[in-house]
């Protein structure tokens, strides 16, 4: 019987979890800080095992995955190279849902040496946008056709239903991560030119994109995607873009929220004497009473606009005290958004992710090939989010652990061998993606709108 570990019982948890208790001689632990939280997970099952762990204990963290023959990794991802390096010490198959960094890519020698799967990038972004990408790429080749621009989009939002407040997003999960994207740079090649997106513009270089049966959004740059050329074997196409979207007025209210400096993870207060109108007053260097006119003239906006809405929304214009002690204003931001941007009981979360090629034939027109995932969450059930990275991520665990994947070192999902079996099984639990092809007419808007 195969032992594999789930290190984290977090949101994305508890699909893989089910999904791999259902297989046959599959052992399967789950680790976590919170044993009660573990210990939901698993439910008593007779092939499920749920133990305390706190992944910053390293010995602690070393005896967990000796115990495993496959440690699947829900933990942030700055703990993956340490959970990796023990990993190839102890001779353990690892897979996450996390970007390859650099550290993780210098053990692809001694992994492949050892016979190991580290195989990451397996959620829904990165993950399956890779896999159904890949699906069509290799299509388009079996036809004899080549990509020429390959502009891809991905968000996880509220469902329409859900969305209830003026930020347009909700989080279901801890939001330090998309305060950090926030600051990202970005870049992306379109017919044949290369664009610089710096971290500081990020929320200023965005537009509208359309997507068929979802409605519209702001599209942003997802990080470098020119890398993704040569993982996709598309080195000569003259586009390739990986986009974020969310709804309308959410980039230009983040880079507010940027320029405010309210991603300042220097600037300290103690938050039992300070409270957040306080902390602005600071900030913006004005007399307590003329906050809203300070904060106005500091972001250069009208004393009427919609930004300071939201920001009164969020409470952060209020004298409500936190009980977060001696705290950044990153921490006290952070701790806003997860109390006010999260999802109540019962309600939705939407995921989709929509792609567009230009294709290019020896004796066929050029088609445009779109295809789009829309997909909602259950309510009172396990969020669409959860189900399209903790489904991926059970699915290559399982596989791993069947001994049907062949390759080994540092991958991704881009091999046939991986990405067919997983989107098949993605597929019989529901999550389906559409496809269209079109000819390709050159008088049709770019991918910059619909």
């Amino acid at each position: 019987m195969k032992k594999i570990l789930i290190l984290g019982a977090g949101a994305v948890a508890r699909p893989a979890v089910a999904y791999l208790l259902e297989k046959e001689d599959v052992e399967v632990i789950v680790a976590d800080q919170d044993s009660e939280k573990a210990g939901a997970l698993v439910a008593g099952h007779p092939d499920g095992r749920a133990v305390v762990l706190d992944a910053g204990d390293a010995p602690m963290l070393e005896r967990t995955i000796a115990t495993a023959d496959i440690v699947v990794s829900l933990l942030p991802w700055t703990l993956h190279p340490v959970i990796a390096e023990l990993c190839l010490v102890k001779g353990k198959h690892l897979v996450t849902a996390s970007y390859v960094k650099e550290e993780m890519q210098a053990m692809d020698r001694e992994a492949r040496d050892k016979g190991l799967i580290f195989l990451n990038e397996v959620g829904v972004d990165p993950g399956l946008d890779h896999m159904s990408a890949m699906q069509i790429i290799n299509a388009v080749r079996a036809e004899g056709g080549k990509i020429d621009s390959f502009f891809s989009y991905c968000g996880g939002l509220p469902a329409l239903e859900s969305n209830n407040n003026p930020l347009g997003y909700k989080f279901s999960w801890s939001p330090e991560g998309a305060m950090l994207a926030a600051t990202n740079d970005g870049r992306y090649i379109e017919n044949g030119k290369v664009y610089e997106v710096p971290g500081s513009d990020l929320f200023k270089h965005y537009w509208l994109k359309s997507v068929p049966g979802a409605g519209v959004f702001e599209a942003y740059v997802n990080r470098d995607a020119l890398p993704y050329m040569e993982i996709y074997g598309i080195e000569t196409a003259s586009g390739m873009y990986r986009g974020t979207l969310r709804n309308i007025g959410y980039c230009e209210t983040w880079d507010f929220i940027k320029q405010l400096g309210l991603l300042n993870q220097k600037m300290k207060f103690d938050f039992d004497e300070v409270t957040p109108r306080e902390v602005l007053v600071n900030i913006v260097n004005c007399p307590e009473s003329d906050l809203w006119t300070g904060v106005a003239a500091y972001l250069k906006i009208p004393e009427h606009s919609l930004t300071l809405k939201k920001l009164e929304w969020l409470g952060l214009l209020s004298d409500r005290k936190l009980p977060i002690g001696t705290a950044s204003v990153f921490e006290m931001f952070s701790y806003t958004l997860k109390h006010r941007l999260a999802y109540d009981e019962g309600e939705m979360d939407l995921l989709v992710m929509h792609h567009e090629f230009e294709a290019i034939y020896p004796e066929l027109p050029p088609q445009r090939i779109q295809s789009t995932l829309i997909d909602n969450g259950d309510p009172g059930g396990d969020s669409s989010m959860s189900r399209t990275v903790g489904y991926p991520v059970g699915i290559a665990a399982s596989m791993v652990a069947e001994g049907k994947i062949t390759q080994t070192g540092v991958l991704r999902p881009v091999s046939a061998e991986i990405y067919t079996p997983v989107l098949a099984e993605c597929e019989r639990l529901g999550i389906r993606f559409k496809e269209r092809r079109s000819d390709l007419d050159a008088d049709e808007p770019s991918y910059w709108g619909d």
